[in-house]
């Protein structure tokens, strides 16, 4: 898929990045890299480098003066429709759109939406366990995050169950690469932003309590940000928050499903469910690699990578380094350095939205366990290809509590 000749003897195959995983082979493949060809090279789509220690990875992810994330932030590359910021800037430009997002996940602002997080994951799980089975991917953590988030965009009624609709297909298509889909969907969200911003300039709200509000009264060098570029940003608010989360709850019921001493140990003592967040978002972390571009030749452990070639920042490989995190592929819950995970990245693009994701993994987790005595696999589980690592079918059998 996507690959073309490497005559540069630099460019060798390590590893094959577009071949068809189960849930384990992604973090073995990982494992023996880091043993053997820690900084590695792909043919897989086009060509990428991928750096798969935990110091290379955070040390790439911090230089961003070195690398920069505004040609390619993911690989494959996915990004058809436009820069959208911050994700795709670099500071300082990047600086006053993370600004003004950093404050509307303060933990005051966590805390007030508490209430209606639970509430949504509630209405979700009741019908889903009461049925006894079902596709806890397609029917909860697809669907789970796109209505907390019509929520935190503060939209009508109306306009948010077209978010939820749109937002949940998108990261559908995505996960299976439908391309043109892909393409159709994103210009679907880009009208939605467009409707968020009418909508806020007409009826203006709080800059406290409003993102999309604070980001029309921003400015940055003396002059109002760009019109194009806060459309951008709430387009890429309304998914980078949602794939993310989606993935990642899919991967720890699959986990909890393989897993039975962990699931009973977390649904015996609920108080573990925050430490078992933090251990599961260094495990089971939902993004293989994000993608950075040097702006000039760098050396890694003694590999050439040469200006504009793609890297693959490998989160998943650096989270089970054994070298920080000694047995690194098992679950251990109060690591004594589980602080030091990447789950949300690291540097100037450390996911602004952790404290909000990390609400809706732990309530999940507690409205989820509390409903259940048991649940366990009833069919296959598929595996997301590309940029993000984790499960995409998770079919469960439940049984009620």
């Amino acid at each position: 898929m996507g690959t073309k000749p490497f005559d540069d003897p630099r460019l060798t195959n390590d590893f094959v990045a577009d071949k068809p995983e189960t849930f384990y082979t992604a973090h073995e493949e990982f494992k023996e890299l880091r043993g053997k060809c820690p900084v590695a090279h792909s043919h897989s789509y086009n060509g990428f480098w991928s750096v798969l220690k935990y110091d290379d990875v955070v040390n790439t992810v911090k230089n961003h003066e070195l690398f920069t994330t505004s040609v390619q932030n993911t690989v494959p590359k996915f990004a058809f429709t436009g820069r959208r910021p911050p994700l795709h800037f670099d500071p300082p430009e990047h600086t006053a759109y993370r600004r003004v997002i950093n404050q509307f996940f303060s933990k005051e602002k966590m805390d007030a939406m508490e209430a209606g997080i639970r509430r949504d994951a509630i209405s979700l799980l009741d019908p889903l366990i009461a049925s006894g089975e079902g596709d806890f991917a397609d029917e909860y953590a697809f669907k789970f995050p796109p209505f907390v988030f019509a929520d935190f965009f503060n939209v009508p009624k109306e306009l948010s169950l077209q978010i939820k609709d749109v937002s949940a297909r998108y990261v559908r298509e995505i996960q299976f690469m439908n391309h043109p889909e892909v393409k159709r969907l994103s210009l679907k969200l880009y009208d939605i932003a467009r409707d968020i911003i009418q909508e806020r300039k007409e009826r203006p709200m709080d800059v406290k309590e409003d993102l999309t509000s604070a980001l029309l009264v921003t400015e940055y060098e003396g002059e109002p940000l760009p019109d194009e570029y806060v459309l951008g940003c709430v387009r890429q608010l309304l998914v980078t928050g949602m794939v993310a989360p989606s993935v990642m709850l899919s991967s720890i019921f699959a986990y909890m499903a393989m897993h039975k001493d962990i699931q009973q140990q977390l649904r015996q003592s609920p108080t573990l469910i925050p430490a078992g967040v933090e251990e599961f978002l260094r495990l089971l972390v939902p993004y293989r690699g994000m993608a950075r571009t040097p702006k000039k030749d760098v050396v890694i452990r003694g590999r050439l990578i040469k200006k504009d070639e793609p890297i693959a920042v490998a989160y998943a490989s650096a989270n089970r380094d054994e070298d920080v995190f000694p047995e690194g592929d098992k679950f251990i819950l109060n690591r004594p350095n589980i602080d030091q995970h990447i789950g949300f990245g690291e540097g100037p693009h450390k996911c602004p939205g952790s404290p909000l994701a990390r609400r809706l993994l732990r309530i999940t987790l507690e409205e989820a366990l509390k409903r259940t005595k048991d649940f366990e696999l009833n069919g296959e589980i598929k595996m997301t290809p590309g940029a993000e690592w984790g499960a995409l079918t998770v079919p469960l059998k439940y049984t009620p509590a």
